[in-house]
């Protein structure tokens, strides 16, 4: 019970801290004119600053830090806790590169290459995809080299999928927030007491900058915010859940993210379809296809909410948590109506330009 409670502060410590950081962060960047410009491929129509990452990563770690100060993490493995330090310092590696990506536009192949080096470096400290487990072959431990691979690879993908997901107010903090609880919950169910409170403590912080993001938002999160929550919830997945011997453990992270990696994945073979390179910017996206088909900037967010949403449950199910099937069943309804609502609006709007 009492792991509960500081589960609650955590979560609630990480939002009061973002909420109170993200005026001054956003006045300073407006004052240094550090701000996104409007362009052909974007959705807003005014200067953003897009400096929010740095309330994310302060809350996140801050509060991290004040639950170890306070003696929270005293009876937790030293094995986990050594892994989850890595992942948090190669969170704050992403989280440097995504601002200076912010501030001084890195190129592509920079952005990549600095990646890789941190992602390889927390490897090497221990945060790694040694083994997965198969159905039908159990357990297989990877060699270092494909091992290597696999991390950078996951590592870099999914910073990247959150990164490019960050196209709509709202859409990259809720669907990363719906990801960190779901991740939150299983962690919590594995027995993963540590990952648990990181999952807290970055809910808690996207809860509170959603508070400033959501359309119409105030605030970005930038590279910077989107480079560290992927690291962590890609971090925090190897060590929480791709760790477990379950069967499907291998499997569990790829539902949870379903929809950005998907998005992404979908989006680089459209690009090399059409010969351009899979780092061109573009609106292919998902969230360009929704409103491009109608639908509006809100409802664009709610679908992919409700698919991250339904993903989530569905992978609560696989593993066996209790009151799982309930969540899938809410999120089967929420999804239903969603896609209700938005199949109606695309059909009044056709009615509408045929008659016009």
């Amino acid at each position: 019970m009492q792991f509960f409670l500081h589960f609650g502060l955590v979560f609630c410590l990480a939002a009061l801290i973002t909420v109170g950081t993200v005026p001054s962060i956003r006045k300073a960047a407006l004052s240094l004119g550090q701000v996104d410009r409007p362009s052909a491929r974007k959705v807003h129509h005014r200067p953003m600053v897009r400096l929010g990452g740095v309330a994310i990563c302060a809350a996140t770690l801050g509060t991290l830090a004040v639950a170890g100060s306070l003696g929270w993490f005293a009876s937790l493995p030293s094995d986990s806790l050594a892994k989850i330090f890595w992942i948090m310092l190669g969170g704050l590696g992403f989280f440097l590169i995504g601002l200076a990506d912010d501030l001084l536009s890195l190129s592509p192949f920079v952005r990549l290459l600095l990646q890789v080096i941190v992602a390889g470096w927390v490897w090497q400290a221990g945060v790694r995809v040694d083994f997965i487990t198969i159905p039908g072959l159990g357990l297989v431990q990877l060699i270092d080299g494909i091992s290597l691979i696999l991390t950078v690879v996951w590592l870099t993908g999914v910073v990247n999928a959150i990164n490019w997901i960050d196209g709509l107010d709202g859409l990259a903090s809720g669907v990363s927030g719906i990801a960190a609880i779901a991740m939150f919950i299983m962690c919590l169910f594995m027995g993963q007491l540590g990952e648990a409170f990181v999952m807290a403590a970055l809910a808690g912080s996207l809860l509170g900058f959603l508070y400033y993001n959501f359309n119409p938002a105030q605030i970005f999160m930038g590279d910077s915010g989107s480079y560290f929550i992927g690291f962590v919830i890609a971090g925090i997945s190897i060590t929480g859940l791709v760790k477990s011997a379950a069967v499907f453990a291998i499997l569990l992270p790829f539902l949870i993210l379903a929809v950005p990696i998907l998005d992404m994945s979908m989006v680089i073979l459209a690009r090399l379809c059409h010969g351009c390179s899979p780092f061109a910017a573009d609106k292919r996206h998902l969230h360009h296809r929704l409103l491009n088909a109608g639908l509006s900037h809100r409802l664009s967010v709610f679908v992919i909410y409700t698919l991250t949403f339904w993903a989530g449950s569905l992978a609560l199910v696989i593993i066996g948590v209790p009151s799982g099937l309930f969540l899938l069943g809410s999120a089967t309804s929420l999804l239903g109506c969603t896609t209700w609502t938005a199949w109606r609006t695309l059909r009044d709007t056709r009615k509408g330009s045929l008659r016009s």
